[in-house]
């Protein structure tokens, strides 16, 4: 199933993505329908409300809490990363590298990434796949990690790169409001194998920048939920970003930032595509 917040003649509702449209769930928002039902342990009934009378929001529109990350998680991006900036991105050991994103609210399908004039000189795209838990996880195995993952979602981790290299340090230069657009909807985890090996690719005003796939991933998600819940308690509704593939912007030579303008699409197979304009 295909889950999706939206508004509706103003109202903020969760729903059922179907090809006729949105059917809506009878839960207040995404977080609670996650604590609430397992994936596959609800059924969508009801009319279907065409696409074209819904706003699409983010499907989580408010974590709970920062959203997890992995840094250089695809071989191919830990390479362009070091080449940008060694002394910033480098790596001298093969432990995973975690760090948090704070979102205020996260992006909407089809909405705007801001620009930060002044604020943000090398403003970055990278497309990645979100895991999403449906069960507070505490001293998980790897082998029952895909018992916790409630669904996945793609999620655009945009990056100051001036603000990444110049604080040596990677939360502010990821956490501006606005940098964390996310859609378009949850695909749950029934509709897929564990762990996912899915294309994901992106695109800059239609141009090809990234393309691989989520089997690709140096700490798989199982490795990820048994290191982190070993040391704390991971909520139902954490979001996990799972790092990004070669081609983002900092990658090239010379490199190819965002302008304002640009489009980004973002896509997983299965999941959708997310687009976001540059303002």
């Amino acid at each position: 199933m295909k889950l999706v917040t939206c508004l509706h003649r103003g109202e903020e509702r969760v729903g059922a993505l179907t090809e006729a449209g949105v059917v809506f769930l009878p839960f207040p928002d995404m977080n609670t329908l996650i604590e609430t039902c397992p994936p596959g342990a609800f059924a969508a009934p009801g009319r279907p409300v065409p696409l074209e009378e819904v706003t699409l929001l983010a499907p989580i529109p408010r974590p709970r809490q920062d959203i997890i990350c992995l840094g250089m998680n695809y071989r191919d991006h830990e390479r362009e990363a070091a080449r940008y900036d060694a002394e910033a991105f480098a790596k001298d050991k093969p432990a995973a590298v975690y760090f948090s994103k704070r979102v205020t609210e996260a992006g909407r399908p089809g909405g705007e990434i801001p620009r930060y004039a002044g604020l943000v000189e090398r403003l970055d795209y990278e497309a990645e796949l979100a895991v999403i838990l449906g069960r507070d996880a505490r001293n998980v195995k790897a082998e029952n990690a895909g018992d916790y993952v409630f669904g996945y979602t793609v999620l655009n981790d945009v990056s100051a790169r001036n603000l990444q290299t110049g604080h040596k340090q990677w939360y502010f230069g990821k956490s501006l409001d606005g940098f964390t657009p996310m859609g378009p909807c949850i695909l749950t985890a029934d509709e897929t194998a564990f762990p996912p090996a899915l294309d994901i690719l992106a695109k800059v005003n239609g141009e090809l920048r990234q393309h691989s796939n989520t089997s690709l991933l140096i700490h798989g998600i199982g490795e990820i939920l048994e290191e982190l819940s070993a040391g704390m308690t991971l909520r139902a509704g954490t979001i996990l970003a799972t790092g990004t593939p070669a081609g983002v912007g900092m990658g090239f030579d010379p490199p190819r930032f965002l302008e304002a303008g640009d489009e980004v699409a973002c896509t997983i197979a299965g999941i959708g595509t997310l687009r976001n304009t540059v303002r």
